[in-house]
């Protein structure tokens, strides 16, 4: 069992979409996967198409119930069935928000979510955990419980820099709480590769990065698909499945696939 922290500091790089589409990838060659809404914007919950205003219970819940170690809610009181029969999902909605604060005084803040995941973790083949754009507390718990990082990065020149106030981050996590913790690879998102910018930061990043963290080989291509698909509660992969978007992530999936192999 592998799990995957999909992560980036700076919003809007296609974290959510890489996680719900990599589920559904996944899933296509029978691999049975527990995706995690790590984030209070309760994106991948609402794009696998649940209203996170209607549900009585959620990943804080649990988170708060390991805190105050009274054991009334666990991981599977709050995971939902999906319109996949090998995925399923521990959503989230805006009480997450409250979490970074209730965090700051608990003893082993940085290992909630991992003590939230063990019970889980012998029956998915992979955990795909959906962070919020932050370097707080809940990434690092994140980071804390993965075996690995999968870092979205568009191909833009302001991404590029924020990824590099990621890596220490990552590195201080592995240094201090979580030494086996790896870095699956860089993918870059919205990708046009017939602009001369865009072609020019993954240039870049290959020879800033190159030579210690993996950069996909698959780009991911701009399209008004990945927009339409959360709008219909699916993933590219189901809404668009010979959309070049979702032909991407077919083959982004054979990387992570070869990569834990």
């Amino acid at each position: 069992m592998t799990v995957i922290c999909i992560t980036n500091q700076k919003g809007g790089v296609g974290k959510t979409t890489t996680a719900a589409a990599l589920a559904q990838g996944l899933s296509e060659h029978n691999k049975r996967v527990l995706l995690v809404d790590w984030d209070s914007q309760a994106s991948l919950t609402v794009s696998l198409g649940v209203n996170p205003d209607n549900l009585s219970l959620t990943c804080y819940d649990v988170l708060t119930s390991i805190i105050k170690n009274n054991g009334r809610i666990s991981i599977r009181d709050v995971t939902l069935k999906t319109g996949n029969p090998n995925i399923d999902l521990v959503p989230a909605n805006i009480e997450l928000s409250q979490a970074q604060l209730d965090l700051v005084n608990v003893l082993t803040r940085e290992l909630v979510l991992k003590e939230m995941l063990q019970p889980v973790r012998k029956e998915y083949d992979y955990i795909l955990v959906d962070c919020l754009p932050s370097l707080g507390l809940l990434n690092v718990n994140a980071l804390s419980a993965a075996d690995s990082v999968l870092i979205p990065l568009q191909s833009d020149f302001l991404a590029m820099k924020g990824l590099a106030l990621l890596l220490p981050t990552i590195i201080r996590v592995q240094e201090r709480i979580n030494p086996s913790l790896e870095i699956l690879g860089i993918l870059f998102t919205m990708t046009n590769t017939r602009t001369l910018h865009s072609r020019e930061v993954i240039e870049v990043t290959k020879r800033a990065f190159g030579d210690r963290i993996k950069v996909f080989d698959t780009t991911i291509p701009v399209s008004v698909r990945f927009k339409e698909a959360p709008a219909a509660g699916m993933t590219i992969l189901t809404y668009a499945p010979k959309s070049d978007g979702a032909e991407a992530y077919r083959l982004v999936t054979e990387e992570v696939l070869h990569e834990k192999s």
